[in-house]
């Protein structure tokens, strides 16, 4: 029997499974400036877990992080490079 000719099947959809942000071999630290600037919006605000897609765990370990690269000038607390257009 084909699986053309079953009429109430669901069809499966293919999708493309989205990739974890953090691998199991990184380690968050404040030095590892290239893993930590991921998640930090283009204002410095740091991101939250849903736009991340990381678990709580890893969250945690990401905002402190942050912190102590800002508290070493690592990272700026802000960023207001805004252009005024007049």
């Amino acid at each position: 029997m084909n699986k053309s000719k079953r009429p109430f099947t669901k069809s499966k959809r293919s999708f493309r499974r989205r990739l974890p942000p953090i691998q199991s071999g990184d380690r968050i630290d404040y030095r590892n400036m290239s893993l930590i600037s991921r998640f930090i919006s283009e204002q410095g605000e740091i991101l939250s877990r849903r736009v991340n897609r990381v678990t709580l765990k890893q969250q945690r370990l990401i905002t402190i992080a942050i912190k102590q690269a800002r508290i070493l000038s690592l990272l700026p607390f802000l960023n207001n490079q805004k252009q005024f257009e007049r």
